[in-house]
C-alpha cells in the first residue's frame, strides 16, 4: 500500500472532525459574533463558553478557512459572512443544524445495516424544513426558467416542503398551491408571508388524502427519495388523475448514474434516505421515467442542471 493510499484513508476515516467542530460552531451562532474581531476570552464571554475550549475551537476554524486570526483575535472570512451569519440572504445555517440531526441518527448505521430498519435518534423538523429552503432559495431562480411554462396556470407544489419553489412560481404570476403536512405547511406559511406572494396551502399526507383536481402542473421537488417505489408508483397514479388534459408532471431529484455507483454525494444521499426513511434511496432518471410510463404518463424528458435532474411528462 502506498503512502497515498493511506493519505486517502486517513481523509475518509477523519473527515467527522471538520464536519463536528463547524456543526458545533453554527450551533453556537459563533459567526453571528465575529463580524467585528473578538479575542477568544472575549467571545467566550458573549457565548458562556469555556475560554480554552472556545480558543482551541476558533483555531481549528481559522485552519478550515472560515475565519481569520489577527493580533490574538479573530473574524470570519468572506464564506462565514455570506453563508454562516443569521440574517444573511444566502445563509445556510439551518440545513448545518439539520446536518446535526442527520450526525445523531447516522450514529446509527451499524444498527441500520444489520436490520434494515432506519436509525431516528434525533428530529428537528424545523431545521429540516428551513434547511432545504437554505437549500433551494440558492437555485429555485435557474430551477424555475428551466421549466416550460406555455399554458399553464394553475400549479400544485407537491410535497413542497418550506414552499421555496412556490414562492418563484407565484411570482410568475401563476395560481399556485403548496400541498404537506400540517407541521411544514406551519412552517411554509411564515415564509410565504414574508415574501409578500400569494400561494394557496393545502395541509394533508398526498398517500392518502385528496391533492384536488385540474392542476395545468404538478411539481414534485425532492420527494420520491423519501418514499419506497411502491408508494413512488402510488403517487404517480394520483397526480396522473389530478392534471388537466394537457397537464404535466415535473419531477426533481438528485442525479445518480443507471448502476447508482455516482456521483459520492448522492450515492452518501441513498445511505442517508436508507438511515431516515422506511424505504427511500436516491432513485436513477431511468427508474423515475419507467415509473410515469408505468402510471400512464406520455414519452418523459430529462434535463439535467448541476446536481439535479429534471424530469417532465404529459398526462
Amino acid at each position: 500500500m502506498t503512502f497515498q493510499d493511506l493519505k486517502r484513508l486517513k481523509e475518509l476515516w477523519g473527515a467527522f472532525r471538520s464536519s463536528r467542530v463547524l456543526i458545533t460552531a453554527n450551533n453556537l451562532r459563533v459567526f453571528d459574533y465575529l463580524l467585528k474581531p473578538l479575542s477568544a476570552r472575549e467571545l467566550s464571554l458573549k457565548l458562556n463558553t469555556d475560554p480554552r475550549a472556545t480558543e482551541i475551537l476558533l483555531d481549528c476554524l481559522v485552519s478550515l478557512g472560515l475565519l481569520r486570526k489577527a493580533k490574538g483575535k479573530y473574524q470570519n472570512r468572506p464564506i462565514a459572512s455570506r453563508f454562516l451569519v443569521t440574517g444573511s440572504p444566502y445563509y445556510q445555517g439551518n440545513i448545518i443544524r439539520h446536518a446535526d440531526t442527520l450526525w445523531r441518527n447516522w450514529s446509527g448505521l451499524d444498527e441500520v445495516i444489520r436490520t434494515g430498519r432506519p436509525y431516528r435518534a434525533h428530529r428537528d423538523h424545523e431545521a429540516f424544513i428551513l434547511g432545504m429552503h437554505d437549500i433551494a432559495k440558492l437555485r429555485a431562480k435557474k430551477v424555475v426558467k428551466a421549466l416550460d411554462l406555455k399554458g399553464v396556470k394553475r400549479v400544485l407544489d407537491l410535497g413542497g416542503g418550506p414552499g421555496t419553489y412556490s414562492i418563484e412560481l407565484a411570482r410568475r404570476g401563476l395560481e399556485v398551491t403548496i400541498f404537506d403536512l400540517p407541521e411544514t405547511i406551519k412552517i411554509a406559511s411564515e415564509i410565504i408571508k414574508k415574501e409578500k406572494v400569494k400561494v394557496n396551502l393545502m395541509k394533508g399526507d398526498f398517500l392518502i388524502d385528496d391533492i384536488g383536481t385540474d392542476y395545468d402542473l404538478i411539481f414534485i421537488s425532492q420527494v420520491l427519495h423519501a418514499y419506497s417505489e411502491e408508494d413512488n408508483l402510488r403517487t404517480l397514479r394520483k397526480v396522473r388523475e389530478a392534471l388537466s388534459n394537457s397537464g404535466r408532471v415535473v419531477i426533481q431529484e438528485f442525479y445518480i448514474s443507471k448502476d447508482k455507483t455516482s456521483p459520492l454525494s448522492s450515492t452518501l444521499f441513498s445511505v442517508n434516505m436508507l438511515v431516515n426513511t422506511e424505504g427511500g434511496r436516491a432513485y436513477t432518471p431511468e427508474e423515475i421515467k419507467a415509473w410515469l410510463k408505468n402510471t400512464g404518463f406520455k414519452k418523459s424528458s430529462i434535463k439535467l442542471i448541476d446536481d439535479i435532474v429534471l424530469i417532465e411528462a404529459r398526462a
